[in-house]
């Protein structure tokens, strides 16, 4: 999670779509270039530990669009995929 944090902060969107699920991975992805991220707040985590195949994280992602603050809030499904973790999609609140 934190890695993509920093992918959006310093707009890598190769790293982005590397790092998503291939089955829920978009076939490009435009990053707004006036959105500015500023922090990452981990609010928890279940599972996701070196022998979990998966695990979930709540976050909330801080950022600066046109001098007004924004947050993003999701808890996200990351599942190992060829030993790696990636992506896979938002849950439902």
């Amino acid at each position: 999670m934190r890695s993509r944090f920093s992918a959006f902060a310093v707009g890598d969107p190769d790293y982005l779509l590397r790092s998503w699920h291939s089955r829920t991975r978009p076939d490009r992805l435009r990053l707004d270039p006036g959105q500015r991220w500023t922090r990452l707040e981990v609010v928890g985590t279940e599972r996701g530990e070196l022998f979990d195949a998966e695990g979930v994280v709540e976050f909330r992602a801080h950022y600066k669009e046109d001098g007004r603050p924004g947050t993003v809030a999701e808890r996200s499904r990351f599942v190992r995929e060829d030993g790696r973790w990636v992506y896979l999609a938002a849950l439902p609140d």
